[in-house]
């Protein structure tokens, strides 16, 4: 969506507060031991305080609140009960919501407890390369540009970027035009950030898969090479200058 006025932005702001809370709040909840499930249950609750809905079972009929992926899930994992979490996972929260007609999205990965597997780098590399990303968008930059620089970033890293997974339009609906912020140079991408337009750029950076593959639960995604990803991603107003972040609250940049 594009903003046009100040009751618009406000709404945005709302729905924004709503995701990032919800997920700064799961990640600072999350302990080994606990299920997907019961950590899944908390985020609802806590968007449910804000009056907001979840965005992917309201949009698509996801069996969840939230996305809850572990170790060698890239996205879209299912909570549940069987699914128990262990020092040293990598956890990726995907927290998307609607709250009065506005649509917000945030996701964040993280290391539970110590980093006993070695999944630290991934995950600074992930949050490292969206803060340049992001500090790069403005206003008629191509969409394609930021994509070179997201995967130049994790080459330097000796890793690579997931290229069927992409950052997107957002705000009156989860997904919307430009549907596609891909993290590597799509050169058939003629598009350009536009001022004023709400986006949620995601990085999607990975040990050794550049292909996300859906299993048969039809929603998990894992690599099609196998190892791990990071993602990262917050839901951004584009302005003529440095992008106004809606979901600076989830505190990622800081973890």
């Amino acid at each position: 969506m594009s903003i046009n006025n100040e009751a618009e932005l406000t709404g945005m702001k709302n729905a924004s507060e709503a995701v990032a809370t919800a997920l700064r709040q799961m990640v600072a909840y999350a302990r080994p031991g606990m299920s997907t499930k019961e950590l899944d249950d908390f985020g609802n609750e806590v968007l449910r305080n804000f009056g907001a809905r979840s965005a992917p079972s309201l949009a698509y009929k996801f069996p969840g609140c939230t996305c809850i992926s572990v170790n060698n899930e890239f996205c879209h994992g299912i909570p549940s009960a069987k699914r128990i979490l262990a020092e040293g996972d990598l956890v990726n929260i995907d927290v998307s919501a609607e709250l009065n007609g506005f649509w917000s999205d945030n996701g964040a990965s993280f290391v539970l407890g110590k980093d006993i597997h070695g999944h630290q780098a991934l995950v600074d590399a992930s949050r490292d390369i969206l803060q340049k990303a992001i500090n790069n968008i403005k206003g008629g930059v191509r969409i394609s540009d930021i994509g070179w620089l997201i995967e130049t970033e994790a080459k330097k890293k000796g890793l690579k970027v997931v290229k069927n997974l992409t950052g997107h339009g957002v705000g009156r609906g989860l997904h919307e035009e430009p549907f596609e912020i891909a993290n590597y140079r799509d050169k058939f991408n003629r598009q350009r950030f536009k001022k004023n337009s709400v986006v949620a750029i995601e990085t999607f950076i990975s040990t050794d898969s550049s292909i996300a593959v859906t299993l048969a639960d039809d929603w998990t995604m894992v690599g099609n090479r196998g190892g791990f990803m990071a993602q990262h991603e917050h839901t951004i107003v584009v302005t003529d200058g440095k992008p106004v972040i809606l979901t600076a609250m989830n505190g990622i940049w800081n973890q």
